[in-house]
């Protein structure tokens, strides 16, 4: 009882923080506009000016970012539950960057000019492409990492192996882009919710709630999974079916993320271990608290990104990952 106590309070104060981040954000940026100009605008009272600055740029990348920031935490949970790895994560794998290339590539290949925007098409397609390219880099590295199994130390090296082949591989490709185009290519694929609209929210929102929820219904598995193989074989789960289940949830949600968002790395590593400090390792707890600690993250990140250098912005993924290497450095050292 005292546990659930606890565990309420966390989620209403990581709520409480996520709501002051967005009030703030909403207000802050290029175009000034003050609290009482946001609290007119959204019930109706604002100028045409302040109605377009909020609903149509600042609300939806907010929205983006809680979407965004839930999907990547909740994949590097159950990447951490699944491999029993701490450093798990999907930037750091090769699935974020595998899902960035294939977008990329179909960026190029199907609606020529980035720069000038991107068609109603491409958008709504975007999601399968990275799903695919997402899946790819997974698949690429399960299948490396097997050998009688899967080893978390194997897995990692691999993935980390594989996230370097498709960093090249994307570099190259991105200089068939104009130096124009290039410029927000690479902006884009370091992590960027610029730009962000809700054609987006409209596309990723269902992929991040469905399997957001599936991944708390797994969430049991994912606790017997962290007890070893030859005990969860005992308890009569079927190890690597559910293994293989729970992976493609967490390559799901990463590359969803990724289609909108470009490759945000070490959001979904940190996350989860705040999570994990803040209320045990039961994955029932743990993956709701890791979904509004990485939407905090990542609503803090942009509001950074957008504002420190206004009006020029800095990639949000730059932000994240200021906080996040020192944080995968700790990590290692702790680990060895």
């Amino acid at each position: 009882m005292k546990k659930d106590k606890k565990f309420t309070i966390i989620l209403l104060v990581l709520i409480a923080f996520i709501f002051s981040t967005f009030v703030i954000s909403l207000h802050l940026g290029s175009s000034s506009t003050t609290p009482m100009d946001v609290v007119k605008t959204l019930i109706g009272l604002g100028t045409r000016n302040q109605e377009l600055v909020i609903f149509k740029l600042r609300l939806p990348r907010i929205v983006m970012a809680v979407l965004v920031g839930t999907a990547l935490a909740i994949s590097g949970a159950i990447l951490q539950g699944v491999t029993k790895n701490d450093l798990a994560d999907s930037g750091i794998l090769g699935i974020n960057s595998g899902a960035a290339l294939f977008v990329v590539m179909y960026m190029y290949f199907l609606n020529g000019n980035v720069y000038d925007g991107i068609s109603d098409f491409t958008i709504y397609t975007m999601p399968i492409v990275a799903l695919t390219g997402a899946l790819f880099g997974a698949f690429l590295i399960y299948v490396l990492a097997w050998n009688k199994g899967i080893n978390s130390s194997r897995l990692l090296l691999i993935g980390i192996g594989i996230n370097t082949a498709f960093l090249a591989l994307l570099t190259v490709f991105q200089l068939k882009f104009t130096t124009q185009e290039f410029n927000r290519v690479v902006a884009w694929t370091n992590g960027s919710i610029w730009g962000a609209t809700w054609k987006y929210v409209l596309i990723s929102a269902p992929f991040v709630a469905v399997f957001g929820v599936f991944a708390f219904y797994k969430s049991r598995y994912l606790d017997v999974l962290n007890l070893g193989d030859e005990m969860a074989i005992g308890l009569g789960v079927n190890v690597e079916k559910e293994r293989r289940k729970l992976i493609v949830v967490a390559v799901i949600l990463a590359g969803v993320a990724t289609s909108v968002a470009g490759s945000i790395a070490f959001l979904g590593l940190i996350a989860p271990h705040i999570a994990r400090k803040l209320v045990g390792p039961a994955h029932k707890r743990l993956i709701p608290v890791s979904a509004l600690v990485g939407a905090f993250i990542l609503l803090v990140s942009d509001t950074i990104a957008r504002n420190v250098f206004a009006p020029l912005e800095i990639p949000v993924g730059l932000v994240v990952s200021v906080i996040g290497v020192p944080y995968f450095i700790y990590l290692m050292i702790k680990t060895n």
